[in-house]
């Protein structure tokens, strides 16, 4: 089909390819903010207050009107989800000694930020205690919208965006046929991503039978899931005609305008009911960090079906996907090209549930994580990034060894450490130590 200024929009994914010594990873994650130990979320004064402490540390408020809605320094930023869960947008950064480092330093900000305030954090995909009645609201305009539109696509849209913390890792391409491998090997191993990073068992107070409750709940959200697309031969093209027969949820102006359930194809043509601007680039980057699906491109490609978890394994994710993607594509496509659409979307939709018990083309989950986590480290070690302790990527990799040696995920950790009391009280002692080994 001839959309007008298709060009154009394709274009843009085209100017996301880097020259392979350019190739950058950036790592978003988002964490809940509990009031002292009532369990109850933070309210929005009190996120207010941790953000004007964190000025000391040369962070300053964006706002939207006289609200303040996140923090930023230099190309770091820091913003809220929803139900005020506060996510790090962190820096494109060369290697995982860069973005272990950064992760531990905001940590450690955000941890100073809260003295006084009595604010503690849980690292969980899902909140564990609160019920959706009870999670505060975000005064953004975008979030209000969203509110409102998306449970029509979606059962369970509501706690995704209010009760669920996630990871979000970046990766850049060096051409388009380099963006299909990663888009789809990315999306082929979304049902092992959600068993070897389990993290949210708990929901008001009380096991689910989920090790990844979030994502269950993510599978029955509007805008999600796995393109049917990631099956099949890729280009910026396809993407591009895929993601426009989405609907628009708003374009922006002075204002927020939101459209009468017209998709971004009408929008392009010029049949946005609402609006009579020709929409550009803007408002197509504007619909695409509204598509919510396991892997996502933009000018870069964004696997995000690792639910939040503990410190480790904030740099034990990028690192996994860092190795398989940057240095063994090649092998770990290969691989996954023998496999079937039907028996991935059958994995897909179990590992929530079964996790790394799950079977896929005849291996259970655990025994395709050591093949992958095989690849994954020697594809960081032929990567050579060393720190100053003499150490390459792969002392990052620790979470994801201990989760296939011993098959248990860290959800199957907490359920443990559960059925010893029958409560969540554990989470009251839990502190972590924002270091590494391998720095």
């Amino acid at each position: 089909m001839d959309i007008k200024n298709k060009a154009q929009f394709i274009e843009y994914f085209s100017k996301g390819i880097k020259d392979i010594d350019q190739l950058k990873i950036g790592v978003e994650h988002e964490r809940f903010l509990f009031e002292g130990q009532n369990r109850k979320r933070i309210s929005y004064p009190t996120l207010k207050k941790l953000f004007e402490n964190l000025k000391s540390d040369g962070w300053k408020p964006l706002l939207e009107k006289e609200n303040m809605i996140g923090m930023q320094r230099g190309n770091q930023q820091i913003t809220t989800e929803p139900g005020l869960q506060c996510e790090l947008s962190g820096a494109p950064l060369e290697n995982i000694h860069q973005v272990c480092s950064e992760s531990s330093k905001f940590l450690k900000e955000i941890e100073a930020a809260s003295k006084g305030l009595d604010i503690n954090t849980v690292s969980i995909g899902f909140d564990p205690f609160n019920n959706l009645s009870e999670v505060p609201q975000n005064p953004k305009t975008r979030y209000k919208i969203m509110t409102k539109e998306m449970p029509k696509g979606g059962k369970q849209s509501l706690d995704m965006m209010y009760r669920t913390c996630g990871i979000q890792i970046n990766y850049d391409y060096t051409s388009e046929s380099n963006f299909e491998k990663i888009f789809r090997l990315g999306n082929y191993l979304t049902p092992l991503t959600i068993a070897l990073y389990s993290n949210s068992p708990f929901e008001s107070g009380k096991p689910t039978r989920y090790y990844s409750y979030r994502n269950k709940v993510w599978q029955n959200t509007a805008r999600g899931g796995i393109m049917p697309i990631a099956f099949e031969k890729m280009t910026f093209e396809k993407y591009f005609d895929h993601i426009i027969e989405y609907p628009i949820l708003f374009a922006i102006r002075n204002k927020y305008v939101e459209p009468n359930g017209q998709s971004f194809k009408d929008f392009i043509l010029g049949n946005f009911s609402n609006l009579k601007d020709e929409a550009n680039l803007k408002d197509f980057e504007t619909h695409l960090a509204t598509i919510f699906t396991e892997v996502r491109l933009k000018q870069y490609i964004e696997v995000r079906s690792l639910d939040a978890c503990d410190w480790q394994c904030l740099c034990d994710g990028p690192a996994f996907f860092t190795g398989l993607f940057y240095n063994a594509l090649d092998e770990a496509f290969e691989i996954i090209m023998k496999w079937k659409k039907e028996n991935v979307m059958n994995a897909y939709l179990e590992s929530p549930q079964k996790g790394l018990e799950t079977e896929l083309e005849g291996k259970k989950l655990h025994e395709w994580g050591a093949i992958f986590l095989k690849l994954a480290k020697q594809g960081l070690i032929n990567r050579k990034k060393i720190n100053s302790k003499g150490n390459d990527e792969t002392v990052y990799l620790k979470h994801v060894q201990n989760v296939v040696a011993n098959k248990k995920n860290r959800a199957q950790l907490l359920l443990e450490q559960y059925n010893k009391t029958k409560n969540l009280d554990f989470f009251k002692n839990e502190k972590e130590n924002f270091s590494y080994s391998g720095f």
